[in-house]
């Protein structure tokens, strides 16, 4: 799971990409050139301290998340799109966070001359759908030209996917973003391996003072999420030592920095949730979708597990908590055996019986 951090020059996304990762680089990437810093980062969930504090295990594994801080993109690129290199380092991420710049300083001018946050959430979006264009217009060209031909695939197959495009195309005329379309199952197959960027979802982060109100905004599309902080601030929280931090939330009354909150809300864009397994060995958090059921959740514990699947003994974080270990949860019916349809739910603690 990946997520591009974006945003013109100067909004601050190299302060915030440091605030989430704690990552040690310098803070101006505005040179315009194409860079990019990646770090992982553990997903904040107190359940992962719960089990350890019953199970006592040896390993512990957090769910990942993983940031890319992705210079080079100023808006400016306009109707000749993006230069490749960009393109393929965006297409990679699953979703973005579009930080974008509120807060005043004289000494960092923006580059548009004045702060406008919602100008600069269109200037971004307008970037992508352009790019997005220039593609489903190449691919038109192709596949009216492969179904002129008529030799490689059935008519029927490529007219259908003729007017799907033509449909994205329709869209993006519109100047609206991908995301604002709700793709079916197996339009979304058709389309998976294109990445196009203006598709894809995304948290817009508002770059605030610390004493500055939220922008009122809420975004027109589907598959976006708004956030305000003060990423200085927040970045400066994150450099203290761990009381100092403690010491310093406490003064303030904030019960928990905005990167934890940030951190979960990029768990929840994409559409994933947790489940674990757990005892004396390891307590490990596993990232699976929403909806998916307990084979295709033994699969991602390994392979393996998911062709040699047999059952789930499945038992609810909530349950374990209540009674304290997984045998007085069996003495009391609550731990059930579920078959491969079952749809995992999030806290869901299970173990998987199979054989290969």
């Amino acid at each position: 799971m990946q997520l591009g951090i974006i945003g013109l020059p100067q909004s601050g996304k190299t302060t915030l990409y440091k605030a989430l990762t704690r990552a040690d680089i310098a803070t101006d990437m505005s040179t315009g050139q194409m860079e990019v810093h990646t770090s992982v980062v553990d997903v904040p969930d107190p359940r992962v301290d719960q089990l350890c504090d019953i199970y006592k295990p040896k390993k512990i594994v957090r769910a990942k998340v993983t940031y890319a801080d992705i210079a080079g993109l100023d808006g400016s690129a306009g109707r000749a799109g993006l230069p490749g290199v960009m393109v393929n380092q965006l297409a990679q991420m699953d979703g973005f966070l579009h930080v974008v710049r509120q807060f005043e300083n004289a000494s960092v001018p923006h580059l548009a001359g004045g702060i406008d946050p919602l100008r600069d959430i269109q200037t971004m979006d307008t970037e992508f759908m352009l790019n997005d264009l220039v593609m489903v217009e190449r691919r038109l060209e192709r596949l009216k030209e492969e179904h002129r031909r008529g030799v490689s695939r059935p008519r029927d197959v490529i007219q259908a996917e003729i007017e799907l495009f033509e449909r994205l195309q329709e869209v993006l005329n519109q100047e609206l973003p991908l995301r604002h379309y709700e793709f079916s199952a197996e339009e979304d197959k058709i389309l998976s391996s294109f990445g196009f960027l203006s598709r894809k979802p995304q948290i817009v982060v508002f770059n605030q003072s610390e004493d500055q109100p939220a922008v009122d905004y809420t975004s027109p599309h589907p598959h976006t999420q708004v956030a305000s902080l003060p990423a200085k601030l927040e970045a400066d929280i994150i450099a203290l030592d761990p009381e100092d931090a403690a010491i310093f939330l406490e003064e303030y009354g904030i019960a928990e920095p905005s990167m934890s909150r940030l951190i979960k809300l990029s768990y929840d864009l994409l559409g994933v949730h947790s489940f674990f397994t757990a005892g004396e060995k390891e307590v490990h958090a596993w990232t699976l979708r929403r909806g998916a059921n307990a084979r295709e959740a033994a699969g991602v514990i390994h392979s393996d597990m998911e062709k040699g699947f047999i059952r789930a003994e499945i038992l609810s974080f909530q349950d374990m908590i209540t009674y304290g270990s997984t045998a007085e949860a069996r003495n009391k019916g609550r731990l059930r055996v579920e078959g491969r349809n079952y749809i995992i739910e999030d806290g869901d603690i299970i173990e998987i019986r199979f054989n290969i």
